[in-house]
């Protein structure tokens, strides 16, 4: 089997490849960060539901977690899948997780969108190319 890992920035996708949008999980690392941002629950919650939307995701849920001393973990549970945000602000390091299903998602578009949000000054991105099975690819779920 093939490896369908790759390496990215998100200025490097095509415009054919962020047009083609079916089961991509996005791994996101970023780097000095603003560390306030990284360590205010509110504003990540903001954040991860303005992503969602603009990678035209339907937000089913938003949960979060403010830990003590530091850091926060927001998740987007998506209709679509999911985005995580977890952050250590004492170290100006988010991980992000971007993981969407369907025809119409633009993944990188949240990903850009947290690049910018968070100030992060560096990050690295890993694409994994889903394989579900054709069924799942053409199955139409309802939000109930």
């Amino acid at each position: 089997m093939e490896d369908t890992k790759k390496n990215h920035t998100l200025s490097s996708f095509s415009k054919d490849e962020v047009l083609t949008h079916q089961s991509k999980h996005l791994l996101l690392e970023l780097y000095r960060c603003d560390c306030e941002k990284l360590n205010d629950e509110s504003f990540l919650r903001c954040t991860v539901n303005r992503a969602a939307k603009l990678a035209k995701a339907t937000v089913l849920n938003l949960i979060s977690n403010k830990f003590e001393p530091h850091g926060v973990t927001a998740i987007a549970l998506l209709a679509e899948s999911h985005i995580s945000v977890h952050t250590w602000p004492e170290s100006h390091y988010s991980a992000v997780d971007i993981f969407t299903c369907g025809k119409n998602m633009m993944p990188e578009l949240a990903g850009q969108y947290l690049i910018q949000a968070l100030n992060a000054e560096e990050h690295f991105l890993r694409v994994i190319e889903r394989n579900p099975p054709a069924a799942v690819l053409k199955e139409i779920r309802t939000v109930v």
